[in-house]
């Protein structure tokens, strides 16, 4: 595989980013731990996370960021991986957003859960309207003067949000947005492509997409709707794409993963990792078959026409 630059910074990865958001929720530690060596087995290195993983859980604190951080002691492998994790999102009374105070804050707790003493990628989680860019960028601007943060990025923003954010780093000499995390695949385009996606590729700011797999549509695994129950987020996803659109793309994905020998998911992953301003999609998996499949994934050369088809059938 050969690496990708994260937009102009030094850091490098291969083209696939784990997503933890199922880490204490539908993967319990033990899971989690196998998962987690069997991702860098593979030879990957990017694990993203975020504060709020997953706080929808009654009784769940953090747990992603705690489990993580107790794998990397566990393993003494801090120095071989490469941590995102996201600040904004709700955290209860008073914690949420990208205001100084709370990032600042916020940070601290990350680092303590994660028992580190740097995170590798911090992003803001989602655009907060209510705190100006600059506010938010010179907060980040202190975390990586402090050593605590080595680069930024942006989740959920669209490319006028991008635009005045890079604005503001330009002239004010703050850190810029390296990264962008939105929801973005084969079923899902409008959050990136078009105006976003032509920002980034312009301005070198490297998409890492997640619900790469439309939370597991994109495997084949709901085809019907009696599907729902395979999974505790089932009834969601058979609401949401289980329609003319997702069975056009199942069907695209069928014949291409036919002639290529390869699982559905694998498809959906290289067709996402071959499109203009992707560095890696990120997807999560919740047993080691499933992290080996979505190594084959990244590694898949798909050709021009199969990329068409695969095109053709989202829109």
């Amino acid at each position: 595989m050969t690496q990708r630059r994260l937009g102009r910074s030094d850091l490098m990865i291969d083209p696939l980013v784990l997503g933890t958001n199922v880490v204490g929720w539908t993967a319990d530690e033990a899971t989690s731990f196998a998962v987690l060596d069997a991702f860098v087995d593979e030879g990957f290195t990017a694990i993203d996370t975020a504060d709020v993983y997953s706080r929808w859980i009654d009784g769940n604190d953090s747990e992603s960021e705690k489990i993580i951080g107790r794998w990397m002691k566990a393993r003494g492998n801090r120095d071989k991986v490469l941590i995102f994790t996201k600040v904004g999102g709700d955290m209860g009374p008073g914690g949420k957003g990208l205001g100084a105070k709370h990032i600042e804050e916020a940070v601290e707790a990350s680092l303590a859960r994660l028992q580190t003493d740097y995170i590798d990628l911090y992003q803001s989680h989602i655009f907060d309207d209510g705190t100006p860019q600059a506010e938010t960028l010179a907060a980040y601007g202190r975390l990586v003067e402090a050593g605590k943060v080595r680069v930024i990025g942006a989740s959920n923003f669209d490319a006028g949000q991008l635009g005045e954010a890079q604005g503001i780093s330009e002239s004010e000499g703050l850190p810029r947005y390296e990264t962008l995390q939105n929801e973005y695949n084969l079923y899902t385009r409008e959050r990136y492509e078009g105006e976003t996606q032509d920002f980034c590729v312009e301005n070198e700011v490297s998409g890492i997409p997640y619900f790469g797999l439309a939370a597991g549509f994109l495997t084949g695994k709901y085809r019907l709707e009696e599907h729902a129950s395979k999974s505790p987020r089932g009834k969601g996803v058979v609401d949401k794409y289980l329609n003319d659109k997702g069975r056009n793309i199942l069907a695209a994905l069928d014949a291409v993963a036919a002639q290529a020998g390869a699982e559905l998911g694998e498809v959906a992953l290289a067709w996402l990792a071959a499109q203009p301003g992707i560095a890696a999609p990120i997807a999560s998996a919740t047993s080691v078959e499933q992290v080996k499949s979505l190594a084959k994934g990244v590694r898949l050369s798909l050709s021009d026409d199969d990329l068409k088809m695969l095109t053709e059938a989202g829109k």
